[in-house]
């Protein structure tokens, strides 16, 4: 891993790394590598990796332990490139990752995570007794109302892109858990993650979201509403 580490930082670039920390208010370091050229140079290292076909969180958890936000960019790369080996028990170090070196540029990410486990366990795509749809559903209602309000916002747009094959009732309660009454009531992430929610899903089902906002248009955030209504 040292090799991935030295040729990251060899290719610093002090100006993109200023910009880079200022859009995310300071908040972490950074090498200065934009998207492409990060992916470029990560490329044959994550090749390499992928065929071991098992995920080796020990690397990803070293990666998101490095002070450069980069690393942790390259760790979820990584983890997309290795989804399909994905189980049950990942959701845990999931929700670690989540937890830690927390925004929302790292967050939207891993949400796909959990939501690519999710659509796995209905489709039992994965061998893995484990990953029963009860089972995988459950725990992201339980993260739908957990202390953290990260890991809430995973459970509300962890179905995001996934259409008609939305689980309603798992976004219903999800987002219902984070309303009015919601200790996050308030926190502009939620709000926002609410309203992407409802927005996505409004593409293919229109009505369903129109009826939801009917029935809870008192206890939504005005930014929900906002959101969730753009393209109604």
């Amino acid at each position: 891993m040292i090799n991935i580490i030295e040729k990251f930082r060899k290719n610093k670039n002090l100006e993109n790394a200023e910009k880079q920390a200022a859009y995310l208010r300071h908040q972490f370091e950074f090498i200065g590598l934009k998207t492409p050229e990060r992916r470029l140079l990560g490329k044959e290292f994550i090749k390499e990796k992928k065929q071991s076909k098992e995920i080796e969180w020990d690397f990803v958890f070293e990666l998101w332990n490095l002070p450069e936000r980069e690393f942790q960019y390259l760790a979820i790369d990584y983890l997309h490139q290795m989804k399909k080996w994905l189980t049950f028990a990942d959701l845990a170090k999931i929700k670690k990752l989540t937890i830690s070196k927390s925004w929302w540029d790292t967050v939207d990410s891993l949400d796909e995570l959990v939501g690519f486990i999710l659509m796995a366990s209905r489709a039992k795509l994965v061998e893995d007794e484990g990953l029963a749809y009860e089972r995988v559903s459950q725990l992201v209602k339980e993260w739908a109302q957990d202390e953290n309000f990260w890991v809430r916002r995973i459970a509300i747009d962890c179905q995001l892109s996934l259409k008609e094959k939305t689980d309603l009732e798992l976004l219903s309660y999800n987002i219902e858990q984070n309303l009015a009454h919601s200790p996050f009531a308030d926190e502009f992430f939620i709000n926002k993650a609410i309203g992407w929610a409802l927005r996505d899903l409004a593409k293919t089902n229109p009505r369903w979201v129109q009826e939801f906002i009917g029935r809870h248009e008192k206890e939504m955030a005005k930014l929900s509403i906002r959101e969730a209504t753009k393209h109604l």
